[in-house]
């Protein structure tokens, strides 16, 4: 039965009540951004006016404050960070993934468990030791660092995900180019891989927006030159005072980029949502 099927059951009143209800919900969910985006063009003297204030001339004083040599950094910082890490964790966690699904192992659920173990720890568990070894290695405050962080949190969940989707997919289209002569790696590369790219795409996103929100490490294990934007935004909080304006510019910067490119992955992101949902 489709959905137009299944609407055309619904009397009237509970139509209404059902659009009013997604409606209320939408305003309840995004009522925190919008205020959120509204505070960052407002000028710094009518943030906190109450009434007075809904009715303002929109500025860019506040986003033209951000432009500096620290901020711009700290922008491009979290790009290389999120992005490489995202990258390798999907290179790497993506085949490792659909060989643990293969491999028919006894205590391959044992070993799953053991591998998503990493995400299920607080970060403040990994703090001191990550910090210890990194000013012994010298990768303090440097991008490397970062990534690897990113990376080894990324790969368990990577793996974790992409072989639960692995699991439930047909295995018939694969035996069939075995028959054929194809090597394992070149059914992965030319058959299961295209059928993925939905929940591969959905993995990838959860992984860059887990890299790019990261204030907890970033804050740890980073002083200058590595410096995250969620981290710079920070500084904006100071003993002299709070600069609102700043602070909402730079959060509306910092979730402009995610928002904007899941608009654009929207197709993608419903379909791995649901992707091996159905097996057989």
């Amino acid at each position: 039965m489709t959905m137009a099927d299944t609407t055309q059951f619904l009397s009237r009143r509970e139509k209404i009540i059902a659009n009013l209800a997604v409606i209320l919900l939408a305003v309840m969910t995004l009522l925190p951004f919008l205020w959120f985006v509204i505070m960052s063009f407002k000028p710094v003297d009518q943030i906190f006016a109450g009434v007075s204030g809904l009715f303002f001339t929109p500025t860019l004083e506040n986003y033209a404050g951000l432009v500096n040599e620290r901020f711009v950094r700290s922008i491009w910082n979290s790009i290389v960070t999120s992005t490489v890490s995202t990258g390798l964790a999907l290179v790497i966690g993506v085949p490792g993934a659909y060989a643990l699904s293969r491999a028919g192992l006894k205590r391959d659920r044992t070993m799953s468990l053991l591998i998503l173990a990493s995400r299920m720890a607080p970060p403040v568990a990994f703090a001191i030791p990550y910090f210890l070894v990194y000013r012994t290695l010298g990768l303090l405050d440097t991008q490397l660092g970062l990534i690897i962080v990113y990376l080894t949190f990324n790969l368990a969940l990577v793996v974790w995900l992409m072989r639960n989707f692995f699991d439930a997919t047909p295995r018939e289209l694969e035996e069939a180019a075995w028959i054929d002569g194809a090597s394992l790696w070149g059914t992965f590369v030319r058959i299961v891989l295209p059928m993925s790219i939905p929940a591969v795409l959905t993995t990838g996103m959860l992984c860059f927006l887990y890299s790019w929100n990261d204030f907890f490490f970033a804050l740890t294990l980073t002083r200058n030159s590595a410096m995250t934007a969620p981290v710079e935004v920070v500084n904006f909080m100071n003993y002299e005072g709070w600069e609102w304006g700043k602070i909402a510019a730079g959060g509306t910067l910092i979730m402009a980029p995610v928002l904007v490119f899941s608009l654009l992955m929207r197709k993608y992101l419903v379909a791995g949502m649901t992707a091996g949902a159905v097996k057989g």
